[in-house]
């Protein structure tokens, strides 16, 4: 039902002719014509544009599902979908569309070249709000737009589902392994295992699956494929077991090497829990001999040659006392040497040293973090062995990313919408073909 105060603009020839001229040279659909044009205007405010298309007399039918010409079988109801605005105003395709008997797959809906399934926008307005989310949130793309979240959250789906079909894993032979925090709380479900490729070339997202388990990077390597596991030269990872378990089964052939992140992450940790417990002893003692540590976290965490200024000078006054922490400090800081090394035997004489010192410093939070170097010390010696071949920062790198994705959609509800938008974002996924570009 069209409102009374809309009104129908059809004595304008010469505009219209513009118009389909225009569009017969950006969307030229073969085998169908654009028939009419109208605009309609409210309270003389342009408000759509109605484009009528009819099927061209000398061209045959083709079924949706092979594109093969059949025979007529009837023709249905007249229906609409939203095309790419027009000079900011709302664009509508209107065409009844006919069925086919297809000798193989029955009878069906013709293949219309603007649509795709049941969709009530057209494959090009797809791509359009595809291209624009990818640089604003859903949501104001579809305020922009003028269209629902649902159309938005729809034409991404649709967008991503094109791209991994056509992706190539051709090339790659560097991945890393993490596992990214998702949702409120620390259970299972609440994370993501996720699979990059890490080469110079090309660093993307290659997979994402809930949860941190052995199952969830299997099903990852799976979706690889054999072909690409096999060819893989080197692997990245934290020291979590079931990762360790899983690629040293199915990918024994590559390189495996631990992240650096997640070492220096232990020890700060390490560090930190020094610090805590101490200043819980001290404040009990006395509140003046508590104050060294006061303001002290961020300045121990750092680097020691990024500290500047007042925290300097206080993170120099603590290291000139005898307190557990300024040891704590010493023993990580000493520990940024040993990614100095080039050797891989002179790399090792300096861990088994370094472990010596923390397990005999009688600080059980340094203490696990030398046990556990000790445990996986040959995987960190392959550090030295792959160095120059790949770049453990690149997977922090593009986690910081995916964290810039959550909180700039302020949280998704569904592992479905997070996973379409992470492979939207970081994908690098290849694009349908379009006439011409929007964005």
């Amino acid at each position: 039902m069209i409102a009374s105060a809309e009104k129908p603009w059809t004595r304008r020839p010469a505009i219209q002719l513009k118009v389909r001229t225009i569009l017969n040279q950006i969307q030229p659909h073969a085998g169908f014509v654009f028939h009419d044009i109208r605009l309609w205007s409210r309270r003389g405010q342009p408000e759509r544009i109605e484009i009528t298309v009819r099927a061209h007399a000398g061209m045959k039918r083709r079924c949706s599902r092979c594109q093969r010409p059949a025979p007529g079988y009837d023709q249905l109801e007249e229906r609409a979908w939203q095309h790419v605005p027009l000079w900011g105003i709302r664009v509508w395709f209107r065409y009844a569309p006919r069925r086919v008997e297809c000798p193989e797959h029955g009878v069906v809906v013709e293949h219309l070249p603007w649509n795709e399934g049941k969709r009530m926008l057209t494959t090009a307005m797809m791509g359009f709000l595809a291209r624009w989310a990818r640089g604003l949130s859903w949501g104001e793309t579809a305020h922009i737009f003028q269209v629902s979240w649902e159309a938005v959250y729809r034409s991404v789906e649709w967008f991503v589902a094109w791209g991994l079909a056509h992706r190539e894993l051709k090339g790659i032979e560097s991945i890393g392994v993490d596992e990214i925090h998702w949702g409120r709380g620390l259970r299972a479900k609440n994370f993501l295992t996720v699979l990059y490729q890490i080469d110079a070339p090309c660093r993307r997202l290659l997979f994402v699956g809930k949860g941190r388990s052995q199952r969830t990077l299997r099903q990852g390597l799976k979706a690889l494929g054999p072909e690409v596991v096999r060819g893989l030269s080197f692997v990245c990872s934290d020291m979590w077991k079931p990762y360790l378990k899983v690629m040293a089964a199915q990918a024994g052939q590559a390189l495996h090497v631990l992240d650096r992140f997640h070492i220096t992450m232990h020890l700060n940790q390490a560090v930190d829990q020094v610090r805590r417990a101490e200043s819980v002893r001290l404040r009990a003692a006395s509140k003046a001999a508590a104050h060294q540590l006061k303001h002290t976290r961020w300045a121990l965490l750092r680097r020691g040659s990024r500290v500047r200024g007042r925290a300097r000078q206080k993170l120099n006054a603590l290291l000139a006392s005898k307190l557990q922490t300024a040891r704590a400090w010493e023993l990580k800081e000493a520990f940024t040497h040993f990614w100095k090394y080039r050797s891989v035997p002179w790399a090792g004489a300096f861990l088994d040293s370094w472990c010596y010192r923390a397990m005999r410093s009688r600080l059980e939070p340094m203490k696990k973090v030398a046990r556990m170097l000790r445990t996986h010390e040959e995987l960190l010696l392959n550090w030295f062995r792959a160095k120059g071949e790949i770049s453990a920062g690149a997977v922090e790198g593009l986690n910081n990313k995916i964290r810039v994705v959550t909180r700039r959609s302020y949280g998704f509800r569904t592992f479905e919408a997070m996973e379409i938008a992470l492979y939207h974002t970081l994908g690098r996924l290849p694009e349908p073909e379009s006439t011409h570009k929007y964005c």
